[in-house]
């Protein structure tokens, strides 16, 4: 007698699909959250094709409400909202992901070293300190003010306050672990620091720091949206969410939807971005993970 077996009931050889299938379903917060920024980023990639220009004014079609020619209706200077809209969102995402990765960077070395090496500890987290007490968008205001605005001035803007946020998160986690018994073995038996970072602290630092990050990137767009918003932000000419939005609000009442269609799309990525990062708490914290 013959037994064929299928994919099913062989786990080890089981198709992708199926693979993917029951990640999703084991998933679905971070399944969802990666699906939206995936779009997204799609999205963006394609703007010079599905976008067309977002500069183009065409004053005879101002202020023209959504229709099967203007996805999302045009401006007070007849400019297509879809379009910029579409363009737009490559200043949130690049800010967004700028600012999460440099975050994380600069903010896991000043927190190894102030976790394990208490001599200096007191003094750069003091400094850490005094930076996570002035609010985040008036710091970014006052260095925009002395610089020239620009994308990259943006970046460095929203940068510097959200370091301070990584680094206590990585700084806790380093020293809860510079006090297990392991670690201090590993000391008394004269291993190097070098060795003991890299080795055994830092795998253990990189799952909070990847949800921290995510946190980063969902507070780096709406900083950046009300920094262009209030004018500080990168150049008006330059199409972004925060821009359209300040450009429409006088026209608020007559063309509602040059300012809630580019916020629906900041929210809907900011949302995104929580999304994944509660997903991935919940699946790399050990003690939430058992409960699922």
């Amino acid at each position: 007698m013959t037994i064929s077996a299928t994919a099913d009931d062989l786990p080890g050889v089981a198709s992708p699909i199926a693979r993917l299938a029951v990640a999703v379903r084991r998933n679905p917060t971070i399944a969802l959250g990666a699906l939206l920024l995936a779009a997204l980023v799609v999205m963006t990639l394609a703007a010079p094709v599905i976008a067309g220009d977002p500069f183009r004014q065409a004053p005879i079609n101002r202020l023209r409400p959504p229709s099967e020619r203007f996805w999302f209706g045009t401006d007070q200077f007849g400019r297509d909202v879809f379009s910029r809209t579409v363009w737009g969102a490559r200043v949130s995402l690049i800010v967004g992901f700028a600012v999460a990765a440099l975050a994380s960077l600069i903010g896991l070395a000043i927190g190894l070293v102030c976790g394990y090496f208490r001599r200096i500890d007191g003094v750069v987290m003091r400094i850490m300190d005094g930076i996570m007490a002035i609010p985040s968008i008036l710091l970014a205001i006052a260095l925009i003010t002395l610089t020239r605005p620009g994308l990259g001035i943006v970046i460095v803007a929203i940068l510097i306050p959200e370091v301070p946020r990584v680094v206590r998160v990585v700084r806790s986690v380093v020293l809860s672990i510079r006090s297990q018994p392991y670690i201090e073995s590993a000391i008394a038996g004269g291993t190097r620091n070098t060795r003991l970072l890299t080795r055994h602290v830092l795998p253990n630092t990189l799952a909070p720091l990847i949800v921290q990050a995510t946190y980063v990137c969902a507070s780096a767009m709406l900083i950046e949206a009300g920094l262009s918003f209030l004018g500080a932000g990168v150049p008006p000419e330059i199409p972004s969410w925060g821009n359209i939005i300040a450009q429409g609000r006088t026209f608020f009442q007559i063309a509602p939807w040059s300012i809630l269609i580019p916020g629906a799309f900041l929210a809907t990525t900011v949302l995104a971005v929580n999304m994944l990062g509660d997903g991935l708490r919940d699946r790399l914290d050990p003690r939430l993970a058992r409960r699922l």
